[in-house]
């Protein structure tokens, strides 16, 4: 199965293409900066996020897209996570590619509750306002789709006791390892109850 992932070289991205590859996945990297991208057996593609034809072009051939895009300019400058949504919809339908895995966060779909979680949500507004439009521009295709949504991320060892939930975010609400972002996200490829799922991650220590 051939995958293409899109923001490959940030925190989650490279250690996805990092457990894909040792799965046995082809996976190709669409990356700005091809010196960023060290893992052996990973096919590069350069080329912007912006540029809708290379988008497309890059998506032919490709089984699954992996999405784990973040803003490019802060929180707080702009549209760049919509705009490069949009793009990769685009290409998959010009494509006819199906399957998508897309990294976004917890509270994209105003799920967090409490004081806490509405402060946070706030705090947050803008990255997750366009995470969400970029997501309704995927969902409005003919795809299928895993939506994750992890809670804080941290730099630690992974961990696979992680808890999913499919409503809400997990009551725990820790910060959830990188590592263990991914490798969730390797493990959706194929299963496919969590096809058409949105998935809220935490740790559950």
């Amino acid at each position: 199965m051939k995958l293409i992932v899109f923001g490959a070289t940030g925190g989650v991205g490279k250690l996805f293409v990092q457990q894909a590859v040792q799965k046995g996945y082809e996976v190709t990297a669409f990356v700005r900066t091809p010196e960023k991208m060290d893992i052996q057996g990973v096919q590069i593609i350069q080329g912007d996020a912006f540029d809708p034809a290379k988008v497309a072009e890059a998506i032919v051939g490709h089984d699954v897209v992996v999405s784990c895009i973040g803003s490019t300019k802060g929180p707080n400058k702009d549209t760049s996570i919509q705009r490069m949504g949009h793009n990769i919809a685009d290409g998959m339908e010009a494509a006819n590619v199906k399957r998508i895995i897309y990294c976004a966060s917890a509270g994209v779909f105003n799920e967090i509750p409490g004081i806490s979680g509405k402060m946070m949500m706030k705090l947050l507004e803008k990255p997750l306002k366009d995470h969400r439009a970029a997501l309704e521009a995927i969902m409005s295709k003919d795809v299928v789709y895993t939506i994750v949504r992890p809670m804080g991320l941290k730099d630690t060892a992974l961990e696979l006791d992680y808890i999913e939930t499919f409503e809400g975010v997990p009551t725990t609400s820790r910060s959830i390892p990188r590592a263990s972002v991914a490798h969730f996200m390797v493990k959706a490829i194929e299963d496919r109850k969590y096809e058409n799922t949105s998935v809220g991650l935490a740790s559950a220590r």
